[in-house]
């Protein structure tokens, strides 16, 4: 590996554990040195937008091919359904608001309702879902400062707090990457159907662009 080679593998990985590190010191740094981390003088959000829209552009393809007529079929008994696995990943992309206008979210609020799931029955319902939460998100995305989203967002239960971290390292975990992970499931599913599987990152059995 030549020393540039090197130089830019060391910094993704101090881009990894800026973002997603678990220890204060490190992922407390000057907006300017993030900046360098994330892309010279591009903002944060700037970086993030382009990943952003090729996850949600790939996942919608792959919620378009959910068959209604299976919406309860799933592989295993502990397996989510077909339909439940779609409307999880239609709300994924909505926690990008509510990571970037709040500080904190506490699934299940002492004296209040613990978070559901909404109920829907078909495709439509499910796409319509996901179109109005990328929208938002994108909205929500491309208008948050370096400052905001480096500062710190925490998810509660039952005022418990599970885990606090800067709002940039929710939104690439708990969105994006929980987007990529659900996302595959549900390619699994469409396998085992019979039904074609889009190209994400490359041709797929099915179809050779994408």
């Amino acid at each position: 590996m030549s020393t540039k080679a090197g130089s830019r593998a060391r910094t993704k990985s101090i881009y990894i554990l800026k973002f997603e590190g678990a220890t204060k010191k490190v992922l407390t740094v000057g907006e300017e040195k993030a900046k360098i981390l994330v892309g010279g003088n591009m903002s944060i959000s700037a970086n993030l937008l382009p990943e952003f829209e090729h996850e949600m552009r790939t996942t919608r393809l792959t919620l378009e091919r959910i068959p209604n007529d299976k919406f309860n079929w799933a592989p295993h008994e502990k397996s989510m359904p077909f339909g439940r696995l779609g409307i999880h990943l239609a709300e994924i992309p909505g926690w990008v608001c509510g990571t970037i206008n709040h500080d904190s979210l506490d699934m299940a609020p002492p004296g209040g309702p613990a978070y559901s799931l909404p109920e829907l029955k078909s495709r439509e319902e499910v796409l319509e879902l996901f179109d109005t939460h990328v929208a938002s998100a994108r909205q929500s995305l491309a208008g948050a400062s370096d400052e905001v989203l480096l500062a710190d967002w925490s998810l509660l239960a039952g005022g418990k707090n599970l885990f606090t971290m800067p709002r940039v390292g929710v939104i690439r975990t708990w969105v994006l990457n929980h987007t990529i992970h659900h996302r595959a499931q549900l390619s699994v599913y469409l396998r085992l159907n019979n039904i074609p599987v889009p190209a994400i990152y490359g041709p797929s059995a099915d179809e050779s662009s994408m």
